[in-house]
């Protein structure tokens, strides 16, 4: 009964101390997608993600239902870093649905132009807003739609005390009229959120964050790649110095123990059975703000470490000593030197082997469409000698001529055999994710060899110039290349046995794996050069290399490669790609197999697709 009396009043109150207007309320899920493409389309950073942020802490001051209920200690806002857009988790700041969703296209748009932090976040935020449309002037109407409509929702802040009155005319001056006021009130409390601007991105405190440079962080190896990735919204996050407990006993009262967000600096201790990552999101899930320590001992960077290196009998066949290659650094903007070591490999305990009979059939059915690219015959055009006129050279000549004296050329045309001078390098990500089952007798590692075997038979039975490499990683200074077969060496059964016997390895160095296949292309004398990328996930590694390092790194590979004549394009199989891909590749570079089982058959007619017209 009390419970029931308590929930009752619990809304009750709740409803009573709210200011917005719940029935217009418009969720993030609702607009991400096209809020995503207005703020690449606007200038936006393409490797940005753009999604939902969750409410941080806002000291603003509360009414007297306010504090009863427990409301508005907590706002969400709009605001960006390095990584990723961060907007409103809910937004029903007016009265209606259309214009809650304005306002979501409206911070897009704003976000697009914001390349820089806030000195001061209401002068920045007018000057914003003054160049976004002094850029569309065509947004001025819906903006003054938008500024009116908020003006009118502002509380009455006639009876609060000078300064802060002072701080709300001035605020809603500067939203009616962008760019005229210059100077803001200092108060004590936060002035009423203004959702029409952007505010600072909410980042670790520097105070309490401890540095980290580029070595310490090689070291300490986070772990920041997860099988399993959690679709919540963004937590806002502390770092404490982690004091030099030992493990022990806690002794207190349950009644102590508030809520979820409050921390006590209790070392978690490090039992192997407190692995249970599904587990860790939930309850991340629950947590208003997530607060990390800097421990002494790594134990998941030792235990990768371990684990994943294999012994020198086990481990495939090194070949030489490296190869080092450079790195784009996207904070510098520059390219570093020697950054990366690149390891040739051979797979282990490879032998001859024959096609597998379960390919044999689908083998020649591709061979037989293959066969069709040497029968392709064209017309060599200017030739001296020829079995037809070629019209469009004659008729240049005879206007020429009619000007002036001009000297012969070649007026006639041949018909030739097919001339396909092209060489394609086939690069396949073989990384621990193709461990992952598809079915109860497939693996992502059995489509991939499979789809390589029939790629060799299809280009071998053409006679195009190809070859075959695998890669993966284990931080920059193990980026391992494996050799499946050389331009120089014939397609047979030994090249057969190599792949099928490559297994899964670490991580996905992408941008080094690019720059070395890009160098192998340069080396062949081809007029048409391909490199194709056949991979099941986005450029990581355990080191720095997460997120926008790896993306940006290889998307300046791939920008090297095009510059040199070499047409890059990616075959991948993860679902969402769709969301970095663009970015690297464009939007003519890419293709995404949504059923992973029919890459055998479909990276064959993918090539035909792009050399048929060679």
């Amino acid at each position: 009964m009390e419970e029931w009396v308590g929930g009752i009043w619990h809304k009750y109150i709740t409803k009573k101390s709210r200011t917005d207007f719940t029935q217009a309320e418009v969720a993030f899920a609702e607009v991400n997608k096209s809020v995503g493409v207005v703020f690449r389309a606007m200038g936006g950073h393409g490797v940005k993600r753009v999604e939902a942020a969750s409410a941080r802490d806002y000291l603003v001051r509360r009414t007297w239902l306010q504090k009863i209920s427990g409301e508005n200690q907590q706002v969400s806002l709009a605001w960006q870093d390095e990584e990723s857009l961060r907007l409103p988790e809910k937004l029903a700041v007016f009265p209606t649905k259309k214009l809650n969703r304005e306002l979501y296209i409206w911070l897009a748009i704003l976000a697009a132009h914001h390349k820089q932090g806030f000195k001061h976040w209401a002068i920045d935020n007018q000057q914003l807003v003054v160049d976004v449309l002094a850029k569309y002037p065509m947004l001025k109407p819906r903006y003054q739609k938008l500024a009116q409509a908020f003006v009118q929702t502002r509380a009455d802040f006639s009876k609060r005390p000078i300064p802060e009155q002072t701080m709300e005319q001035a605020i809603i001056q500067a939203i009616l009229k962008p760019g005229s006021v210059e100077e803001f009130p200092t108060v004590n409390y936060a002035p009423q959120a203004v959702f029409l601007w952007l505010y600072p991105s909410a980042q670790l405190n520097p105070q309490i964050m401890p540095s980290f440079d580029e070595t310490e962080q090689e070291n300490e190896d986070e772990a920041h790649s997860t099988s399993t990735k959690s679709k919540s919204t963004r937590k806002k996050g502390e770092r404490i110095e982690d004091g030099e407990s030992r493990d022990g006993m806690m002794i207190f009262r349950l009644e102590s123990l508030f809520s979820w967000s409050e921390f006590s600096q209790l070392d978690r201790g490090s039992d192997d059975s407190d692995d249970d990552e599904e587990e860790t999101l939930k309850v991340a899930e629950d947590l208003d703000k997530i607060t990390l320590s800097k421990q002494q001992q790594q134990k998941s960077a030792s235990i990768k470490i371990d684990m994943d290196l294999p012994s020198a009998m086990e481990d495939d066949i090194p070949l030489g000593d490296g190869l080092k290659l450079p790195e784009w650094d996207y904070k510098k903007e520059q390219l570093v030197g020697d950054r990366c070591l690149l390891l040739p490999m051979l797979p282990k305990n490879s032998e001859a082997a024959k096609l597998p009979l379960r390919l044999q059939k689908i083998a020649k059915i591709i061979q037989a469409q293959f066969e069709q690219l040497q029968s392709v015959r064209y017309w060599l055009k200017g030739q001296v000698q020829g079995e037809e006129l070629d019209l469009s050279a004659w008729l240049d000549f005879y206007v020429e001529q009619q000007i002036s004296p001009t000297q012969e050329r070649g007026l006639f045309q041949s018909f030739r055999g097919n001339n396909r001078d092209i060489s394609t390098l086939l690069l396949a990500d073989l990384s621990m994710s193709t461990d992952a089952h598809l079915d109860n007798d497939n693996r992502v590692i059995d489509v991939v060899k499979d789809s390589m075997l029939l790629f060799g038979e299809a280009l071998n039975s053409v006679g195009d110039n190809f070859s075959m490499y695998g890669f993966s990683s284990i931080r920059r200074s193990n980026v391992r290349f494996t050799v499946l077969k050389n331009f120089n060496e014939r397609y047979s059964d030994e090249i057969r046995g190599r792949l099928q016997a490559v297994k899964p390895g670490y991580y996905t160095r992408m941008g080094a794996a690019i720059r070395q296949a890009t160098k192998i292309l340069t080396e062949q004398k081809s007029t048409q050069k391909l490199l194709l990328i056949l991979t099941d996930g986005k450029p990581n590694d355990i080191d720095y290399y997460e997120g926008r390092f790896g993306i940006e790194d290889t998307r300046h590979a791939i920008s090297e490669a095009q510059k040199l004549g070499i047409k890059p394009f990616c075959i991948t199989i993860d679902q969402e790609a769709e969301d970095y891909l663009p970015y690297l590749f464009g939007i003519d570079g890419y293709t995404v197999i949504h059923k992973p089982s029919q890459l055998p058959i479909r990276l064959p007619q993918l090539y035909y697709q792009l050399t048929s017209h060679q």
